[in-house]
This record gives structure tokens, C-alpha cells and sequence, in this order.
């Protein structure tokens, strides 16, 4: 009502909303998630480090260091999140890993353990919706032969991998990104060597994944992130290093179109083994090699095109720091 309670309607007593209605959150403040927190995971120095750096997406500024994962996870894994946890799995340390694990995005502390992959892999790439997570590609060997399995994981649960269906053929070091709908792999090596294909799958169901359209080159440890409607690739080796940004729009097939250039972290931006993470409004490129490693983190404006502007540095100076954030594509916020 007004203040002195001439209009409108009084509502007395105790009420509830049915079918419509506004939906107050629910659950203790400091895990509802959703707050636009990047993470990068773990990597080589080129030794191996467990740290795990923390980013607010939204500012700019150095991470800060969230904890520590249960393993280094050299030479790349897959990460992927919800809008409250984030899940690492697979790698290197120095052996190939099945290990899980999870850590809750809207605390800091150390990473738990999730379960296990059923297959020994590192140099996979990650992917998610606000449900599901999935790994795909890599090696079990970090050499060859390379891989076209697609496992998933339920991201509110803990438990081992289960078997989702196959890439259109096997690759690792790919990059990945996804809608709410959808999950990219892009690029990335196989016996034939380096290869330009992007692979797509719906994540809601099983199955086989179909084929996208294609990168405008052919890098292998390219980085992938999103908003709910664009897809970013960036990095990688082709096979020298290259600086080269492409998008592509996720709900339809179509070729990669260029975006930019990643312009920080030396070397021309010529980086590969980097990470990345995403909001609805910028995509952020962290770490790498250029054969240096790197502490630099870049960033974009998804909506528009353009080169990379300069965002912080991470923690520690490294390559593969493989990354997620509470805000990303997939999870339509």
C-alpha cells in the first residue's frame, strides 16, 4: 500500500505462492553460487602446483588464491561447474589420473574428492550445463593414442564418470564451451595430426556427436568459453604458436568467424596451453606458455569483436591452468 494505506491491496497473516510468483532463494547465503567467480586449476610451472586461483569476472585485478586441488593435474583436464561447485578430472601428476574432484565455487578452500573417470586420461577438455558435466577426448598415455570418449558426471552428486557417447573421431587437445543446450569441442590432434573440425552434442541426452562446422585453422590446446549464445576459441598451436580468436554462434552451424586477437602475455599473444572461464558478458584467457610460461589473464567482451585487453595475473606463472567460473554459457543465468 501507499504509506498511509490508502491504496492497494493488504496482505495479512502467513502467505505462499503457488504456480506463479516471485521465488526467493533458498539454502545458506554462501552457497547459492551464481556470483561471477572465474576459476583456474592447477597446471605446470613447468613443475607440477595444485593451486587453484580465483577471479571476480566482473572487475579487474589480480586472482587471489582459493586453495589447493587434491592433485597438480599437468598437461590438461577437464573443468567444469555448476553455478555452486566446480569439477576437475583426469590429468597428469606425473602419472595419467582418473581422479575427481570438486571444490564449492562460493567458499575458498581445498578441493574434495568426487570419484573417478573410467578411463586413465589427461589432455581432455570439459564442458557443462547447470546439470551435467562431461569430459571428452584426450590420452591415456599424454602421447598416443588418442581418444573419442565422452564421459559425464552429475555435478550436485559425487560418483565415477559414466559413458555418454563418442566424439565423431579421436582427438585431445581440444577446447570446449557450451549453451544450455549444447556442448563444442573444437580442434585439437590425433594420429592425422592437427585437425580444424568442432564437434557438437546435446547434453541433456546421450548419444553420438554430430558434426558443427569448422575453426578457421586447425590448433591443437586451444581454449574454449561461452555466454548462453556464443562460443570463443582462442590460442593454441598450428602448429606454431598463434594468437588468433574465433567465435561461433552455439544454437546454429555455421564455420568459425574471427573475433580478434589475443594482444597480452608477449610473444605477440602467441600462446598455447592456456585456460579460460566466462560470464554472460566477457571471456577471460589465463596463463599458458609463449614458450615462457605465463601469469598473464586477458579478457573480452563476448557481444562484440575485438583484440584482448589486459585483465591481471594469476598466482603463479603457468600453462594448462584449466578454468570454469559460476557464470558461464551453460548455465543461462
Amino acid at each position: 500500500t501507499n504509506r498511509d494505506g490508502s491504496y492497494g491491496p493488504q496482505v495479512c497473516g502467513i502467505t505462499t505462492f503457488g504456480s506463479s510468483g516471485m521465488q526467493l532463494p533458498s539454502g545458506p547465503t554462501e552457497f547459492r553460487g551464481g556470483r561471477g567467480r572465474g576459476i583456474f586449476d592447477s597446471g605446470a610451472t613447468p613443475s607440477a602446483t595444485t593451486v587453484i586461483d580465483m577471479i571476480e569476472i566482473a572487475t579487474i585485478g589480480n586472482a587471489v588464491d582459493f586453495g589447493d586441488d587434491v592433485h597438480s593435474r599437468q598437461e590438461g583436464h577437464a573443468a567444469f561447474a555448476s553455478a555452486t561447485r566446480g569439477v576437475m578430472a583426469g590429468g597428469l601428476t606425473p602419472t595419467i589420473l582418473t581422479s575427481i574432484t570438486y571444490i564449492t565455487i562460493p567458499s575458498q578452500g581445498g578441493a574434495n574428492d568426487f570419484g573417478d573417470l573410467k578411463t586413465l586420461v589427461a589432455r581432455n577438455v570439459g564442458l557443462s550445463n547447470s546439470v551435467r558435466g562431461i569430459s571428452g577426448g584426450g590420452t591415456p598415455n599424454n602421447a598416443a593414442p588418442q581418444l573419442n570418449a565422452l564421459e559425464f558426471v552429475t555435478i550436485a552428486s559425487t560418483g565415477d564418470g559414466t559413458s555418454f557417447g563418442s566424439l565423431t573421431r579421436a582427438h585431445a587437445g581440444q577446447g570446449a564451451c557450451a549453451s544450455p543446450t549444447r556442448g563444442l569441442f573444437a580442434g585439437g590432434y590425433n594420429a592425422d595430426g592437427n585437425t580444424n573440425i568442432i564437434d557438437f552434442i546435446t547434453i541433456a541426452t546421450f548419444g553420438e556427436a554430430q558434426d558443427f562446422a569448422d575453426l578457421t585453422d586447425d590448433p591443437n590446446h586451444l581454449a574454449g568459453c561461452s555466454n548462453s549464445t556464443r562460443g570463443l576459441f582462442g590460442g593454441g598451436q598450428a602448429p606454431s604458436n598463434v594468437n588468433t580468436i574465433v567465435y561461433v554462434t552455439i544454437a546454429t552451424q555455421g564455420n568459425a568467424i574471427d573475433f580478434g586477437d589475443l594482444a597480452q602475455g608477449g610473444n605477440n599473444g602467441k600462446i598455447d596451453y592456456l585456460g579460460a572461464c566466462a560470464s554472460e558478458t566477457r571471456g577471460l584467457f589465463g596463463g599458458g606458455q609463449t614458450p615462457t610460461k605465463i601469469n598473464t589473464i586477458q579478457f573480452v567482451t563476448i557481444a562484440t569483436t575485438g583484440n584482448s585487453i589486459d585483465f591481471g595475473d594469476l598466482t603463479v606463472a603457468r600453462r594448462f591452468p584449466m578454468g570454469f567460473s559460476d557464470v558461464h554459457g551453460g548455465l543461462a543465468q
